[in-house]
C-alpha cells in the first residue's frame, strides 16, 4: 500500500473531478502502463477502482478522474465530497487488466464519458511510440465530457475525434462507417458505459473485426438475474469450518461476517482482488475478471459474486 497526497483537485465537467496524486515522502511512485488502475481507500471499509488516466512516463504522479454516481455507494461520493487538495489517501499498487497490445499497425480507442480515463493514458503511450490511432470520444453532450481542453490541444487535436448527442450531425457517432474495413493488424480499445460498449463491439463484429482484435474494461459488472439462487454450503479446508450460504447473500457477505480473512475490493466480479482456489466442487462463475479458459478450469471462484453448481465447495481457506 503507497500513502499519497492530492496535489491538486480540478472539476473536469459536469460530475467529474480529476484528482493528481503524488507520494507523501516525494519519493517517486511505482511505474504503471496504460490501462492500469489503482485501488484507493476511500474511507474505512470503503476501497474503490480508478484507472491512471496520465501518461506512464510520468514517474512523479497519479491522475484519477471520479465520476460521481448519483447512486454512489459511499466511493464517488467520497471523493466529490470529504477529499480535498491536501487530503492523504492509501492507495494499492498499479494493476493492469486491462492491458495495451503495442503491437499492432492501427488502434481505434472508444470511450464513452468517463470511459475516458484508461483510455487517456493509452492515447499518451500510442502517441509516444509513434503509433496510427483514432481517439472517438462519446457522449451526450460536451458538457459531461473531461479533459476536453487537453484533448483538443495540438498534442491530441489530431488524433481526437468528437461525438456529442446534442451537436451537429455530421459529427454524430456512426459506428458503422468508423469501424468498416478493418485490416488484420488494427486492435480495437473500449471503454465506458455497458450499452455503449456493447453497441461498439456488436457494431465491429458485423463489420469484420475478430474477437481476438477486441478490448474492453467494465467500470461496473452485467446485471444477473438472482430469482433462480439456491442455497449451498462452503466448507474453508484449512479450519474445517462450514458455512451454509442463503440465497440472498453471497459467500464472501458470510465469510466476513464470521470473521474469515480474505481479500475484496469491487465486490462485483472484476478486480480479481478476492480469487479463491476450489479444491472441490463445481462454481457457478458470475465474475467478469476471469477469463473463459480460467472459468472451465473450475479451480479458483470470485466468492463476491460467484455461487456454486454443487451442493457444497470446498474452499483453500
Amino acid at each position: 500500500m503507497l500513502e499519497v497526497r492530492v496535489s491538486q483537485k480540478i472539476i473536469e465537467a459536469d460530475g467529474i473531478c480529476s484528482f493528481e496524486l503524488v507520494a507523501v515522502n516525494g519519493a517517486a511512485l511505482p511505474p504503471f502502463t496504460a490501462g492500469a488502475h489503482v485501488d484507493v481507500q476511500v474511507a474505512p471499509g470503503v476501497v474503490r477502482q480508478y484507472s491512471l488516466c496520465n501518461s506512464p512516463g510520468q514517474g512523479d504522479r497519479y491522475r484519477i478522474a471520479v465520476l460521481r454516481e448519483p447512486e454512489s455507494r459511499g466511493g464517488s461520493r467520497g471523493m466529490h465530497e470529504v477529499i480535498e487538495e491536501g487530503s492523504r489517501l492509501v492507495i494499492g499498487a498499479p494493476r493492469n487488466l486491462f492491458d495495451l497490445d503495442l503491437t499492432a499497425g492501427r488502434y481505434l480507442l472508444f470511450a464513452g464519458g468517463i470511459g475516458i480515463t484508461p483510455i487517456l493514458a493509452m492515447a499518451y503511450t500510442l502517441m509516444e511510440a509513434g503509433k496510427a490511432f483514432e481517439l472517438h470520444y462519446c457522449g451526450r453532450s460536451a458538457s459531461r465530457l473531461a479533459f476536453l481542453e487537453l484533448l483538443g490541444s495540438p498534442l491530441f487535436g489530431p488524433y481526437l475525434r468528437l461525438h456529442v448527442d446534442d451537436g451537429p450531425l455530421e459529427q454524430r457517432f456512426e459506428a458503422a462507417r468508423v469501424l468498416a474495413g478493418p485490416a488484420a493488424t488494427d486492435q480495437l480499445y473500449v471503454c465506458g458505459p455497458t450499452g455503449f460498449m456493447a453497441h461498439v463491439l456488436d457494431s465491429a463484429l458485423a463489420c469484420g473485426w475478430r474477437d481476438e482484435q477486441l478490448h474492453r474494461e467494465d467500470f461496473a459488472a452485467t446485471p444477473q438475474a438472482r430469482d433462480g439462487d439456491l442455497p449451498f454450503e462452503v466448507e474453508l479446508a484449512r479450519s474445517g469450518q462450514v458455512f451454509a450460504i442463503p440465497a440472498g447473500q453471497s459467500v464472501l457477505d458470510v465469510l466476513l461476517e464470521n470473521a474469515v480473512d480474505i481479500d475484496s475490493s469491487c465486490e462485483q466480479g472484476i478486480c480479481g482482488a478476492c480469487v479463491t482456489p476450489v479444491l472441490s466442487g463445481v462454481p457457478e462463475h458470475r465474475d467478469q475478471f476471469l477469463s473463459a479458459a480460467e472459468q472451465a478450469r473450475n479451480d479458483c471462484f470470485t466468492p463476491c459474486c460467484s455461487r456454486s453448481h454443487s451442493a457444497r465447495l470446498v474452499l483453500d481457506l
